[in-house]
Parts: structure tokens; sequence; C-alpha cells
């Protein structure tokens, strides 16, 4: 694999790009769903959209988190469950619809931090 794809899209760990992965596949085969109820077909920029969205959630969630974790730090906050859940669905979803634009941050950082790993090692 070339260092560059392998330093940013092989960046995270395969475990977490899979979980990631199925929840970003949820919401695209939510929209699919709904498309596929529609009297319009689906045009291929929006079949392009759903494909690379999906593809780029992970790196978009590992940004949020990041951002989140820099922000929280360890704490812990003691919610409504249902409150926790509704606001991680909709983070979620943000995630998912501007991965396009999120993600690149996400790689852009990947690659720098396997490329120092690399020369200090």
């Amino acid at each position: 694999m070339h260092p560059l794809l392998a330093k940013t899209f092989g960046g995270l760990t395969p475990a977490y790009y899979f979980r990631q992965f199925v929840f970003g596949l949820c919401f695209a085969a939510f929209f699919v769903f709904f498309a596929s109820r529609s009297p319009h077909i689906m045009s291929l920029g929006m079949a392009i959209f759903l494909v690379a969205n999906t593809f780029l959630y992970p790196y978009s969630r590992f940004v949020y988190e990041g951002v989140i974790n820099f922000l929280l730090g360890a704490n812990t906050f003691y919610v409504n469950a249902i409150l926790m859940l509704f606001v991680k669905l909709f983070t979620m979803l943000v995630c998912w619809t501007f991965a396009i634009f999120i993600a690149p941050v996400g790689l852009i950082y990947l690659y720098v931090h396997h490329s120092r790993a690399t020369r200090q090692s």
C-alpha cells in the first residue's frame, strides 16, 4: 500500500473503523429506504454522496471524538439516558452528513501523526 494511503486511510484501527462504518451504513440504509419509497429515482449525485459519506464517516467521527475529548477531558456527566441517546444520534447524524467536510481534518491529522511516529522510530 502506498505510504500516503497507509498513513491516512489506514490510520484508524480496524475495529474502530468497522464499528463506525456500520453506524454510517445505517444512515445510508435509512436514506436509501426512504428514497425507495419515493416516486422519484435517486440521482447519481445522491448515490455518490451516500457512499462517500458512509466511507468517510469513521474519520469524521474520529475528529468529533477528538474535539470532545479535548474540550471535556475525563469528566463524567450524569444525564437522562433518553436525552443522551438523542444527543448521540444527533451528533452521529451531523458527523455523517458533513463527513465530506470533516473527514479531511482527521485524515490530515492521521497522516501527520503517523509520519511523526515513523520518523521517531
